[in-house]
Protein backbone atom coordinates (compact mmCIF):
# COMPACT_ATOMS: atom_id res chain seq x y z
CA UNK A 1 0.00 0.00 0.00
CA UNK A 2 0.99 3.47 -0.67
CA UNK A 3 1.33 6.17 2.18
CA UNK A 4 -1.53 7.87 1.01
CA UNK A 5 -3.54 4.61 1.15
CA UNK A 6 -2.48 4.26 4.47
CA UNK A 7 -3.46 7.84 5.16
CA UNK A 8 -6.77 7.17 4.05
CA UNK A 9 -6.90 4.12 5.97
CA UNK A 10 -6.42 6.28 9.59
CA UNK A 11 -8.81 9.07 8.31
CA UNK A 12 -11.60 6.34 7.81
CA UNK A 13 -11.26 4.96 11.21
CA UNK A 14 -11.56 8.14 13.12
CA UNK A 15 -15.38 8.97 14.37
CA UNK A 16 -17.29 10.88 10.99
CA UNK A 17 -17.75 14.88 11.67
CA UNK A 18 -20.04 16.69 9.69
CA UNK A 19 -17.39 18.75 7.62
CA UNK A 20 -15.73 15.87 6.27
CA UNK A 21 -18.95 14.43 5.03
CA UNK A 22 -19.74 18.02 3.85
CA UNK A 23 -16.50 18.01 1.70
CA UNK A 24 -17.09 14.60 0.80
CA UNK A 25 -20.58 15.23 -0.64
CA UNK A 26 -19.78 17.91 -2.46
CA UNK A 27 -16.76 16.62 -4.45
CA UNK A 28 -18.38 13.48 -5.06
CA UNK A 29 -21.67 13.45 -5.19
CA UNK A 30 -24.20 13.96 -8.34
CA UNK A 31 -28.14 14.74 -8.23
CA UNK A 32 -30.65 12.87 -10.07
CA UNK A 33 -33.53 14.50 -11.38
CA UNK A 34 -36.39 12.64 -11.90
CA UNK A 35 -39.77 11.16 -10.23
CA UNK A 36 -37.94 13.13 -7.28
CA UNK A 37 -34.39 14.07 -6.18
CA UNK A 38 -31.36 11.56 -5.59
CA UNK A 39 -28.50 12.01 -4.50
CA UNK A 40 -25.28 9.78 -5.38
CA UNK A 41 -21.87 9.82 -3.65
CA UNK A 42 -19.07 7.87 -5.68
CA UNK A 43 -15.83 6.93 -4.65
CA UNK A 44 -13.35 3.89 -5.96
CA UNK A 45 -12.27 3.30 -2.11
CA UNK A 46 -14.19 1.11 0.13
CA UNK A 47 -13.13 2.32 3.33
CA UNK A 48 -14.09 5.81 2.16
CA UNK A 49 -17.72 4.44 1.00
CA UNK A 50 -18.66 3.31 4.48
CA UNK A 51 -17.51 6.00 5.83
CA UNK A 52 -19.97 8.08 3.97
CA UNK A 53 -22.63 5.43 4.43
CA UNK A 54 -21.43 5.48 8.67
CA UNK A 55 -21.38 8.99 8.08
CA UNK A 56 -25.14 9.66 7.22
CA UNK A 57 -26.76 7.68 9.55
CA UNK A 58 -24.45 8.28 12.22
CA UNK A 59 -25.13 12.29 11.92
CA UNK A 60 -28.22 12.82 9.75
CA UNK A 61 -30.49 8.97 10.38
CA UNK A 62 -30.10 8.88 6.77
CA UNK A 63 -30.86 5.71 4.81
CA UNK A 64 -29.26 5.17 2.03
CA UNK A 65 -28.10 2.09 -0.24
CA UNK A 66 -24.50 1.10 -0.89
CA UNK A 67 -23.96 -0.14 -4.53
CA UNK A 68 -21.56 -1.64 -5.93
CA UNK A 69 -20.09 -2.06 -9.81
CA UNK A 70 -17.04 -3.12 -11.56
CA UNK A 71 -15.06 -0.02 -13.36
CA UNK A 72 -15.25 -2.57 -16.52
CA UNK A 73 -14.14 -5.26 -18.10
CA UNK A 74 -10.94 -4.74 -18.15
CA UNK A 75 -10.24 -3.20 -14.68
CA UNK A 76 -9.95 -4.88 -11.33
CA UNK A 77 -11.36 -1.38 -9.79
CA UNK A 78 -14.79 -1.21 -8.37
CA UNK A 79 -17.32 1.54 -8.10
CA UNK A 80 -19.05 2.56 -4.85
CA UNK A 81 -22.21 4.22 -4.91
CA UNK A 82 -23.85 5.66 -2.27
CA UNK A 83 -27.22 6.06 -3.35
CA UNK A 84 -30.04 8.58 -1.46
CA UNK A 85 -33.63 8.59 -2.57
CA UNK A 86 -35.34 10.08 0.53
CA UNK A 87 -35.46 13.80 1.97
CA UNK A 88 -32.68 14.57 -0.68
CA UNK A 89 -33.68 18.21 -0.48
CA UNK A 90 -33.34 18.10 2.83
CA UNK A 91 -30.53 16.88 3.93
CA UNK A 92 -28.59 19.06 1.26
CA UNK A 93 -30.05 21.99 3.05
CA UNK A 94 -28.69 20.82 6.50
CA UNK A 95 -25.01 20.50 4.64
CA UNK A 96 -25.78 23.93 3.31
CA UNK A 97 -25.40 22.27 0.18
CA UNK A 98 -28.56 22.93 -1.61
CA UNK A 99 -26.97 25.31 -4.58
CA UNK A 100 -23.26 23.76 -4.80
CA UNK A 101 -24.32 20.64 -6.52
CA UNK A 102 -25.90 22.37 -8.92
CA UNK A 103 -23.49 25.53 -9.89
CA UNK A 104 -19.40 25.90 -10.56
CA UNK A 105 -18.94 26.89 -7.03
CA UNK A 106 -16.77 27.02 -3.94
CA UNK A 107 -16.77 25.78 -0.57
CA UNK A 108 -19.89 26.39 1.88
CA UNK A 109 -20.03 29.55 3.56
CA UNK A 110 -20.37 27.90 6.89
CA UNK A 111 -17.23 26.21 6.62
CA UNK A 112 -15.11 29.54 6.01
CA UNK A 113 -16.57 30.53 9.25
CA UNK A 114 -15.33 27.60 11.21
CA UNK A 115 -12.06 26.52 11.85
CA UNK A 116 -13.02 23.62 13.16
CA UNK A 117 -15.27 22.86 10.42
CA UNK A 118 -12.17 23.72 7.54
CA UNK A 119 -10.13 21.20 9.26
CA UNK A 120 -12.75 18.44 9.34
CA UNK A 121 -13.64 19.70 5.48
CA UNK A 122 -9.57 19.27 4.49
CA UNK A 123 -9.79 16.19 5.65
CA UNK A 124 -13.08 15.19 3.79
CA UNK A 125 -11.55 17.15 0.56
CA UNK A 126 -8.06 14.78 1.06
CA UNK A 127 -10.66 11.48 1.31
CA UNK A 128 -12.47 12.60 -2.00
CA UNK A 129 -9.32 13.13 -4.06
CA UNK A 130 -6.08 14.17 -2.22
CA UNK A 131 -2.85 12.03 -2.75
CA UNK A 132 1.19 12.85 -1.58
CA UNK A 133 3.58 11.68 -3.65
CA UNK A 134 6.07 8.65 -2.47
CA UNK A 135 7.60 9.59 0.09
CA UNK A 136 10.22 6.53 -0.55
CA UNK A 137 11.66 10.05 -2.60
CA UNK A 138 12.36 13.47 -0.89
CA UNK A 139 10.44 15.04 -3.74
CA UNK A 140 7.02 15.56 -1.61
CA UNK A 141 4.00 16.60 -2.84
CA UNK A 142 0.51 16.92 -1.69
CA UNK A 143 -2.22 17.74 -3.87
CA UNK A 144 -6.31 18.08 -3.95
CA UNK A 145 -7.87 17.52 -7.20
CA UNK A 146 -10.54 20.06 -7.83
CA UNK A 147 -13.47 20.31 -10.49
CA UNK A 148 -13.84 23.58 -10.30
CA UNK A 149 -11.45 26.62 -9.65
CA UNK A 150 -13.26 28.35 -7.23
CA UNK A 151 -13.48 25.31 -4.95
CA UNK A 152 -9.42 24.80 -5.29
CA UNK A 153 -9.09 28.55 -4.42
CA UNK A 154 -11.13 27.93 -1.24
CA UNK A 155 -9.20 24.99 -0.39
CA UNK A 156 -5.59 27.11 -0.79
CA UNK A 157 -7.43 29.67 1.73
CA UNK A 158 -8.72 27.06 4.16
CA UNK A 159 -5.13 25.98 4.24
CA UNK A 160 -3.58 29.64 4.60
CA UNK A 161 -5.86 29.97 7.74
CA UNK A 162 -3.83 26.89 9.37
CA UNK A 163 -0.17 28.65 8.10
CA UNK A 164 0.19 26.43 4.74
CA UNK A 165 1.02 27.96 1.30
CA UNK A 166 -0.92 25.77 -0.99
CA UNK A 167 -0.76 27.30 -4.62
CA UNK A 168 -3.22 26.03 -7.74
CA UNK A 169 -1.88 24.69 -11.18
CA UNK A 170 -4.06 22.98 -13.98
CA UNK A 171 -3.89 19.72 -15.09
CA UNK A 172 -6.35 17.65 -17.51
CA UNK A 173 -9.10 20.10 -17.13
CA UNK A 174 -8.91 19.87 -12.80
CA UNK A 175 -7.34 22.19 -10.86
CA UNK A 176 -5.19 21.38 -8.27
CA UNK A 177 -4.27 22.43 -4.99
CA UNK A 178 -0.89 22.05 -3.70
CA UNK A 179 1.72 21.46 -1.40
CA UNK A 180 5.49 21.13 -2.04
CA UNK A 181 7.44 21.83 0.91
CA UNK A 182 8.06 18.90 3.87
CA UNK A 183 7.03 20.66 6.86
CA UNK A 184 4.01 22.10 5.17
CA UNK A 185 2.76 18.64 4.09
CA UNK A 186 3.42 17.46 7.70
CA UNK A 187 1.43 19.85 9.09
CA UNK A 188 -1.20 19.37 6.61
CA UNK A 189 -1.50 16.45 7.94
CA UNK A 190 -1.18 17.02 11.04
CA UNK A 191 -4.37 19.47 10.99
CA UNK A 192 -6.88 16.65 9.34
CA UNK A 193 -5.68 14.87 12.48
CA UNK A 194 -3.87 11.74 11.23
CA UNK A 195 -1.27 11.38 13.92
CA UNK A 196 0.04 8.08 13.12
CA UNK A 197 0.83 8.81 9.66
CA UNK A 198 2.28 12.32 10.87
CA UNK A 199 4.45 10.26 12.39
CA UNK A 200 5.32 7.89 9.47
CA UNK A 201 5.74 10.92 7.45
CA UNK A 202 8.35 12.42 9.58
CA UNK A 203 10.51 8.75 10.18
CA UNK A 204 10.83 8.78 6.96
CA UNK A 205 12.01 12.26 6.08
CA UNK A 206 14.50 11.73 9.04
CA UNK A 207 15.78 8.84 6.78
CA UNK A 208 16.06 10.94 3.72
CA UNK A 209 17.96 13.59 5.69
CA UNK A 210 19.97 11.37 7.29
CA UNK A 211 21.03 9.74 3.60
CA UNK A 212 21.68 13.35 1.71
CA UNK A 213 23.90 14.02 4.50
CA UNK A 214 25.85 10.95 4.46
CA UNK A 215 26.23 11.66 0.85
CA UNK A 216 27.19 14.91 1.23
CA UNK A 217 30.13 14.14 3.53
CA UNK A 218 31.12 11.21 1.41
CA UNK A 219 31.13 13.92 -1.49
CA UNK A 220 33.25 16.20 0.54
CA UNK A 221 35.36 13.30 1.82
CA UNK A 222 35.88 12.29 -2.08
CA UNK A 223 36.70 15.87 -3.26
CA UNK A 224 39.60 16.37 -0.28
CA UNK A 225 40.99 13.09 -0.90
CA UNK A 226 41.07 14.15 -4.95
CA UNK A 227 42.89 17.71 -3.62
CA UNK A 228 45.69 15.86 -1.51
CA UNK A 229 46.24 13.36 -4.52
CA UNK A 230 46.74 16.12 -6.92
CA UNK A 231 48.79 18.41 -4.93
CA UNK A 232 50.91 15.47 -3.67
CA UNK A 233 51.56 14.52 -7.29
CA UNK A 234 52.43 18.62 -8.34
CA UNK A 235 54.94 18.41 -5.29
CA UNK A 236 55.86 15.10 -6.46
CA UNK A 237 56.62 16.10 -10.25
CA UNK A 238 58.28 19.20 -8.81
CA UNK A 239 60.78 17.56 -6.29
CA UNK A 240 61.41 14.90 -9.45
CA UNK A 241 62.72 17.62 -12.11
CA UNK A 242 64.82 19.80 -9.32
CA UNK A 243 66.41 16.19 -8.32
CA UNK A 244 66.97 15.69 -12.60
CA UNK A 245 68.66 19.13 -12.45
CA UNK A 246 70.59 18.62 -9.25
CA UNK A 247 68.24 21.57 -8.07
CA UNK A 248 66.68 20.49 -5.31
CA UNK A 249 68.16 22.12 -2.01
CA UNK A 250 70.15 19.62 0.59
CA UNK A 251 67.31 20.80 3.33
CA UNK A 252 64.78 19.69 1.79
CA UNK A 253 66.21 16.55 0.34
CA UNK A 254 64.41 14.33 3.87
CA UNK A 255 60.97 15.69 3.39
CA UNK A 256 61.35 15.56 -0.02
CA UNK A 257 62.05 11.43 0.29
CA UNK A 258 59.28 11.24 2.41
CA UNK A 259 56.71 12.71 -0.15
CA UNK A 260 58.50 10.27 -2.46
CA UNK A 261 57.76 7.31 -0.82
CA UNK A 262 54.72 7.94 1.04
CA UNK A 263 52.38 9.86 -1.75
CA UNK A 264 48.98 9.25 -0.20
CA UNK A 265 50.22 10.79 3.14
CA UNK A 266 49.12 14.06 4.70
CA UNK A 267 50.86 17.52 5.43
CA UNK A 268 50.66 16.56 9.19
CA UNK A 269 51.51 12.86 8.88
CA UNK A 270 54.98 13.72 6.99
CA UNK A 271 55.94 15.88 9.70
CA UNK A 272 55.88 13.70 12.25
CA UNK A 273 57.67 11.37 10.27
CA UNK A 274 60.56 13.52 9.37
CA UNK A 275 63.64 14.14 11.68
CA UNK A 276 63.46 16.22 13.50
CA UNK A 277 59.49 16.52 12.98
CA UNK A 278 57.47 19.89 11.42
CA UNK A 279 54.90 20.89 12.09
CA UNK A 280 52.40 20.60 9.33
CA UNK A 281 52.74 24.65 8.17
CA UNK A 282 56.35 23.91 8.43
CA UNK A 283 56.06 21.27 5.63
CA UNK A 284 53.69 23.57 3.00
CA UNK A 285 55.80 26.21 3.72
CA UNK A 286 58.74 24.12 2.38
CA UNK A 287 56.63 22.28 -0.18
CA UNK A 288 55.14 25.78 -1.56
CA UNK A 289 59.03 26.85 -1.65
CA UNK A 290 59.87 23.65 -3.90
CA UNK A 291 57.13 24.30 -6.24
CA UNK A 292 58.66 27.74 -6.77
CA UNK A 293 62.33 26.29 -7.34
CA UNK A 294 60.88 23.89 -10.10
CA UNK A 295 58.83 26.57 -11.61
CA UNK A 296 61.87 28.39 -11.66
CA UNK A 297 63.66 26.05 -13.63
Amino acid sequence: MTFSSDLKKELTSMPATTGALIALVRMNGSLGIGRSLTLSIRTENSAIAQYIYKALGELFEVRAELQVYQKSNLSKNRIYDILIEDNVAELLDELSLADSLMLDSGIPEIIKEDKILQADYLRGAFLSSGSISNIDKPNYQLTIRNVYQEHAQDITEIMKNFGLEAKITEQRGRYLAYLTHAEEIADFITVIGAMTSRLQFENQKIVHEMRGLANRQSNFQSANINKTVEASQQIIKAIQNLADSNELPASYLKLAQLRLDFPEASLLELGQMHDPILSKSAVNHRFRKILELAKGL
